[in-house]
């Protein structure tokens, strides 16, 4: 029986790929997605805590220099603002220690204050992504 040369040629073309084929390659992807997505998922997580501690930094440095023009930091009940507007009766107010208002935390939320602290001579803290206080050590300026 002779061939020509079209069936020959025709037998020789990939016709795809086979469920089995097909089945490994969806393995190795799961087994790829459940090793890396976690990982980049805990890394988000530590870049927001790094912002948290870079904003508790920088607000820290603009209460230092309110302190140093005025005499002490802002009382409780004056709080972030007064880095921002002069509060009543501080003739010594040399601000706008900030250039925007106070930023929320990276969840969104405001930062905790209180002068005089608990710990220091104010208490600067974000309550982290939960919202609770008393929540990661890293996140407060004590």
């Amino acid at each position: 029986m002779c061939r020509s040369p079209l069936s020959s040629l025709a037998s020789r073309i990939p016709r795809g790929f086979t469920l089995l084929e097909l089945l490994v390659v969806m393995v190795i992807l799961g087994l790829l997605a459940g090793y890396v997505g976690p990982k980049l998922f805990a890394q988000i997580g530590k870049s927001e805590a790094k912002v948290a501690r870079a904003q508790i930094d920088a607000l820290g440095k603009a209460l230092d220099q309110y302190r140093l023009d005025v005499g002490r930091y802002p009382s409780t009940a004056q709080g972030l603002a007064a880095l921002t507007q002069p509060p009543p009766g501080e003739p010594r107010w040399a601000g706008p220690y900030l250039t925007r208002g106070a930023p929320p935390d990276p969840w969104g939320r405001p930062y905790g204050y209180r002068a005089p602290g608990e710990h220091g001579d104010y208490d600067l803290w974000s309550n982290g992504p939960d919202g609770q206080s008393g929540g990661d050590a890293g996140l407060r300026n004590w």
